[in-house]
């Protein structure tokens, strides 16, 4: 059940049946020449539409912006820093465990390395903190690597690519606005360049003229089912 829309009487009364709350986290950043600036937080708030017919838990509104590095220089992106996102989760979940809350599933839409590395410190702060709190930070994207590799036909498809394009194309079509070129970065590793856009001007990691609505639901349909179990395993884990 989506938390924003209930009363805090029917909060109450399903607080008796679950104490798992689902936190989708994701970004306002660019997704190529084709995909919305929402792409990180559509996804996984699509996808929970669907595991809230499977699970009864709560799901709560999203976090929208998150921690963007690569793509900071790009128009439209608005990044956080990961003091401003762990401050945030860290009162979120805090105040949430006060309401009775136990479980803690932190979804994130975006995979970059700060923003899951913010969210993981999070985790570790808080299991010492609260007691009899469970609190998993999970990335779709990174947990299922090898299974979305085997759907997607361009290699180490990534950011904006055939994975991402072909999910939107399945979850949200009407905002798929044509297709971008196949890119990929070429940042000189291992420097830290200050100029983000000279080296990755386009914004895309991937092919996604390779993308298909075909390929989206089966993409979803795994990270539905990944989640799904991975949410009965927490509750009747004690």
């Amino acid at each position: 059940m989506f938390l924003d829309e209930i009363t805090m009487k029917e909060f109450s009364e399903n607080l008796e049946r679950t104490k798992t709350i689902i936190i989708p986290y994701g970004t306002v950043e660019e997704h190529g020449q084709h995909l919305p600036l929402g792409t990180d937080t559509i996804i996984p708030l699509e996808i929970l539409k669907e595991v809230s017919r499977h699970c009864n838990v709560f799901i709560a509104p999203p976090v929208h912006y998150g921690v963007c590095t690569s793509t900071r220089q790009h128009p439209g992106t608005i990044t956080i820093s990961p003091d401003t996102l762990r401050h945030l989760t860290l009162d979120i979940v805090r105040d949430a465990y006060k309401k009775g809350l136990r479980n803690f599933i932190l979804l994130s839409g975006h995979g970059g390395g700060l923003h899951i590395n913010a969210l993981k410190e999070v985790a570790e702060i808080l299991i010492e903190e609260l007691d009899g709190i469970k609190i998993a930070v999970i990335c779709p994207y990174s947990l299922l690597w090898e299974r979305l590799q085997e759907i997607a036909e361009t290699e180490n498809d990534s950011h904006a690519g055939e994975i991402e394009t072909s999910l939107i194309m399945a979850l949200r079509p009407e905002l798929v606005r044509g297709t971008s070129e196949e890119e990929y970065p070429t940042f000189p590793k291992p420097f830290i360049v200050k100029n983000k856009l000279q080296y990755w001007p386009g914004g895309v990691w991937g092919n996604p003229s390779k993308a298909s609505a075909e390929k989206g639901r089966k993409v979803a349909g795994l990270i539905v089912d990944e989640l799904v179990s991975f949410i009965k395993e927490v509750e009747s884990s004690g």
